[in-house]
């Protein structure tokens, strides 16, 4: 399955988590929880709090980074639960995908009445 073909997937799957689960208001984890379980009832390999190493000038620090949930291997998406949005969310993003080699994420914002208003899409030399 293509990066496009699982970011409809992702976006349907968000879709409906959040409108069984009645929109905003709800913790992040929640949301994030939700969603692995709705993209696995779909078939879609999905891990939560996937951790990634940070390597700096050749050394791997103890350090290392999590993203909420990694799609077929493919896909990152971040979950965020916020009323606003903030363009910090789509920099940490592709910081996140250039850091594995991945082409694809999608941060998605439970905090919009609409969910649609949420929905952001990084690409890295996609």
């Amino acid at each position: 399955m293509s990066e496009d073909q699982l970011s409809k997937q992702i976006i349907g799957a968000a879709i409906e988590v959040h409108r069984v689960l009645g929109g905003p208001e709800l913790l992040e984890s929640v949301y994030e929880e939700a969603r692995l379980h709705e993209l696995q009832l779909r078939g879609i390999e999905t891990e939560r709090q996937v951790g990634i190493p940070v390597v700096y000038k050749g050394i791997r620090l103890a350090n290392q980074l999590f993203v909420d949930l990694m799609v077929a291997d493919r896909v990152i998406v971040e979950v965020k639960a916020t009323e606003q949005h903030n363009t910090v969310f789509e920099a940490q993003l592709l910081t996140y995908l250039r850091l594995t080699n991945k082409r694809l994420g999608l941060v998605i914002n439970f905090g919009f009445p609409l969910l649609k208003q949420g929905i952001h899409r990084v690409v890295n030399d996609l």
